[in-house]
């Protein structure tokens, strides 16, 4: 038996923030991250239309890039004491996940960290509120997926919580929000939502319901990101309701070992830490190859190739090398390095790395056995070995190809 869980809601479209004036309750906590909403506007858009709705309205603001445990715990105190009953979190991913994880420790203060990181083992929601996430970047799908990805910085590594538990009530896609997203952020968040799809269309659990999902939105991502890069307002339009589709594809198809290693290499670093759509794009090509010796994922990978993207390829063989190819090329075309050792400050293309290769290589033993306990291996085609993830991570880092 398959299961595919979607919001109650899903408003889309310019303007559609305001749907929140319409939300009934009493009080609402707004967890945000940076200033970019308050400089926008968007910010005191949702903050005024919950108190015309008749709400007292709390902020929790500055969840910082790869929110941590501490701000999640930090928040669910704010929470705990101001009792909302509905949470509204506005932003990019990282205020979305905080946002969360949050809400599970606020409904159940005696839960651990530990306790959230039981790959769907969490008790039911909505007990104490509801959720509604806003999204203002064109990538993570937060808004709409059962996942929450928190950073344990102690141990230099991201955790994702899984469990349709947390999939928000209602998902408000606003592409008025992504209208000024600066064209790195754009990029990186860009190729997260493409690997979001190709990950979810060769997952194990993928089926006709995410299928359709995820191929519709590779057509669109291939087509658009590069416009969007550009700041083009029609493409950020398309970019913003395909990342969406991709991530209603991999919220409920699952993912694979391209997140299972971005999880584990984002903050493992002393150097810098390594942005996670950029992990993304930099990895996936190299994970492509090493899933099509799955005959299953080789088929998919060629389909996608001929028929949705309509690359040349007469094989199996030669289409899948044709979809890591694109890759590298939409890669090239909005600046981001082929591998970690050309990973500059920041994810810009540089000629040395920020990630030192001894430290690389001191550690990815430990980080590829992490890898391998990620949420995302199991729904991977092609399950590794300890061996086979350590040569993959020496790929991605050296930017050679996958043969094994």
């Amino acid at each position: 038996m398959g299961r595919f869980t979607n919001p109650r809601d899903l408003y889309f479209g310019e303007g559609a923030r305001h749907e929140v004036k319409n939300f009934q309750g009493s009080k609402a906590v707004i967890v945000c991250g940076g200033g970019s909403m308050k400089r926008g506007g968007f910010l005191q858009d949702v903050q005024a239309d919950l108190e015309s709705a008749g709400m007292e309205v709390k902020l929790i603001e500055g969840v910082e890039s790869d929110p941590s445990v501490e701000t999640v715990m930090s928040g669910a105190a704010v929470m705990q004491e101001f009792q909302p009953d509905w949470i509204v979190a506005i932003g990019g991913g990282s205020p979305i996940d905080a946002a969360k994880a949050m809400w599970i420790k606020y409904e159940y203060p005696e839960t651990t960290f530990e306790d959230m990181c039981k790959v769907f083992g969490l008790p039911k929601l909505r007990t104490k509120a509801h959720f509604c996430a806003i999204s203002s970047t064109s990538g993570t799908a937060t808004e709409v997926t059962a996942f929450s990805i928190i950073t344990d910085y102690s141990k230099g590594i991201k955790f994702p919580i899984a469990d349709f538990e947390i999939t928000p009530d209602v998902a408000i896609v606003d592409p008025e929000l992504t209208y000024t997203m600066p064209a790195k952020l754009c990029a990186h968040t860009g190729m997260d939502a493409l690997t979001h799809a190709i990950e979810a269309y060769v997952s194990t659990a993928a089926s006709m319901y995410t299928d359709a999902n995820a191929l519709h939105a590779i057509r669109e991502i291939v087509e658009w990101l590069p416009k969007s890069y550009t700041g083009d307002h029609e493409a950020r339009k398309h970019m913003h309701d395909a990342q969406c589709i991709a991530g209603i594809a991999f919220s409920s198809g699952l993912l694979g070992i391209v997140h299972s290693m971005a999880h584990k290499t984002g903050a493992a670093f002393t150097g810098d830490h390594i942005i996670h759509g950029c992990a993304n794009a930099m990895y996936l090509g190299k994970v492509i190859q090493f899933n099509a010796k799955d005959a299953r994922a080789k088929s998919r990978y060629a389909y996608i190739a001929k028929e949705i993207l309509h690359l040349e390829g007469t094989t199996e063989d030669g289409l899948v090398e044709a979809l890591v190819q694109k890759i590298r090329d939409i890669n090239d075309q909005i600046d981001i390095p082929q591998g970690i050792k050309n990973y500059g400050a920041g994810g810009v293309k540089a000629d040395a790395s920020v990630i030192d290769y001894e430290e690389f290589e001191a550690k990815k033993h430990d980080v590829a056995a992490n890898a391998l306990l990620d949420a995302c291996t199991g729904s991977n085609p092609r399950q590794p070995t300890q061996e086979e993830m350590e040569k993959l991570l020496e790929c991605v880092y050296n930017d050679t190809p996958v043969n094994f």
